[in-house]
């Protein structure tokens, strides 16, 4: 069995590329600001581990341009390629050499314990699903022989229908990790920023 690999699917960080959703409810400057920031703390959270950790990234013409403070340059890259998220999906999956598990750059609470469980799932299971609080997934983990023929066409994509296309094309055996916030839209941001504050309202000291 070949090496786990995780894969982070990422955008060119430039104004108005990344998180349009997002950036058409909170403007573009700080939806800019918040997709740089959650992207350059996820890689360093995840770099250095177990793992083989590759950058997918998109569009292939930035392949190879530096960008040391959100990108570390010894990550290796690889092109998406074109497509919608399907084809792109199924274009890294199927040269697997052991497991793989893929994430994108815009959950904010990912961390390297969530990754691991994830490995752990697929000794276990044929595929592993982080599901996203809007319907969809943040993470999506395959054994080899599975990920070698997955086919992801026809799945609605950026709607609340996508982990569930994606499970009922994946008829095997399946693990669920716990469910987070993609930073996909207003509604996830503020939900997001809403947990922080719990988050921090916790820590205070009483009394």
């Amino acid at each position: 069995m070949g090496k786990d690999s995780l894969l982070v699917f990422t955008k060119w960080p430039a104004m108005g590329v990344a998180k349009t959703r997002l950036a058409r409810a909170i403007g573009k400057g700080a939806a800019w600001r918040i997709n740089r920031a959650v992207t350059a703390q996820l890689l360093r959270r995840l770099a250095g581990q177990r793992w083989r950790l590759t950058l997918a990234v998109t569009p292939d013409i930035v392949l190879n341009k530096p960008l040391p403070v959100l990108w570390p340059p010894r990550v290796v890259r690889r092109p998406q390629g074109g497509g919608d998220l399907g084809a792109r999906l199924e274009r890294v999956l199927r040269p697997a050499s052991g497991p793989v598990v893929i994430i994108g750059a815009d959950a904010p609470d990912v961390c390297a314990q969530d990754i691991r469980r994830a490995f752990e799932a697929l000794r276990r299971s044929d595929a592993v699903f982080g599901p996203a609080a809007d319907g969809g997934f943040w993470l999506i983990g395959l054994r080899r022989r599975i990920a070698r023929r997955v086919d992801l066409r026809g799945v609605r994509w950026s709607s609340a229908h996508a982990l569930a296309d994606v499970r009922a094309r994946l008829p095997v055996k399946t693990a669920l990790l716990r469910t987070l916030v993609d930073l996909d839209d207003d509604t996830a941001y503020h939900s997001w920023r809403a947990t922080c504050a719990a988050r921090r309202l916790a820590r205070q000291p009483f009394g």
